[in-house]
């Protein structure tokens, strides 16, 4: 049986067979070690962050007795749940993120606890999620996430794509005319600044 570790666009935590490119965690253990099943808490600290599958050769028992290791699709995934690039295994990435996430939110220089207050307030915060008319998608840029009629959804290249453990598919919701935007708005503003997230193969096949 799957461990219950793959993470959707909403921030969801599943049993599923797919790993996906990254992994990650949300700042220590929320699962019980001798069931390698989780808690009822959904994270351990403020920070949620994204990390490599292969680091320096590490070698870990997934849910063992450290950390609860979560596994995304790919990075754009990641940061529609709420996640951000972690500052060990991929420093270069986080510094990167962190200055687009500056630039784009009218900051000065981030450090990580900075960035995960803000992506922790506006996690806790219903209120948002902003809905937008479908016809003013374009408005939206690559690698940002819309729930449209309940189905996540990529923004790539101008399409709408379907999103899945395996990978994008075709926008299953065709006849929609609004969605509600699930990347936080922070990291929204990162990518409308220039950040350019990782996105799997199967998105990039489909959105060009």
């Amino acid at each position: 049986m799957p461990l219950q570790n793959r993470v959707d666009p909403f921030g969801a935590i599943h049993a599923h067979s797919a790993r996906g490119l990254f992994m990650g965690n949300r700042g220590g253990r929320i699962h019980d070690p001798a069931t390698r099943t989780l808690t009822k808490r959904r994270y351990a600290s403020r920070a949620w962050i994204i990390c490599l599958g292969d680091f320096k050769g590490r070698s870990r028992i997934v849910m063992g007795e450290s950390y609860t290791e979560l596994f995304f699709l790919d990075e754009a995934t990641a940061l529609a749940s709420g996640h951000r690039p972690c500052f060990e295994c991929q420093r270069a990435r986080a510094i990167e993120f962190s200055r687009f996430f500056a630039a784009g939110n009218g900051l000065a220089a981030m450090k990580a606890p900075d960035i995960d207050a803000i992506l922790h307030s506006e996690r806790l915060d219903a209120n948002v999620r902003r809905r937008l008319p479908l016809r003013d998608m374009h408005f939206l840029p690559d690698g940002s996430f819309l729930d449209v009629s309940g189905y996540p959804c990529l923004v790539l290249g101008g399409k709408l794509l379907g999103w899945s453990f395996d990978g994008y598919h075709d926008n299953p919701a065709p006849h929609a005319s609004d969605g509600v935007i699930l990347t936080p708005p922070s990291t929204l503003r990162a990518l409308e600044a220039g950040y350019r997230p990782v996105i799997h193969p199967t998105g990039l096949s489909h959105g060009t």
